[in-house]
């Protein structure tokens, strides 16, 4: 081994010639994949916005609407049954 291979190596290497390695802890696993996840909700929120077909409060609305519209959907097509009490027999309300 020249010198020039041994200023190509670096801290891994060396380690790896004594029969040593690094241990990765699990608090910088962690905070690695958080960071990550972190970058990835920014730029996912951010393109988000850009591609928006509508105003935000409008947006809202619709959402709203149609989870509105897909609740009394299912309730209909379960002959209102999911809003029954089984002991009772009447009716009871979700919130």
């Amino acid at each position: 081994m020249n010198f020039k291979d041994l200023r190509d190596l670096d801290k891994d290497d060396l380690l790896a010639m004594l029969g040593l390695q690094t241990k990765s802890s699990t608090s910088a696993l962690v905070l690695g994949t958080l960071g990550t996840f972190g970058v990835g909700l920014l730029v996912g929120a951010g393109i988000g916005l850009l591609l928006a077909p509508k105003p935000g409060r409008e947006l809202r609305d619709d959402i709203r609407e149609r989870l509105r519209r897909n609740a009394e959907d299912a309730d209909e097509r379960l002959g209102g049954v999911a809003g029954r009490d089984p002991l009772s027999g009447s009716t009871s309300k979700p919130y």
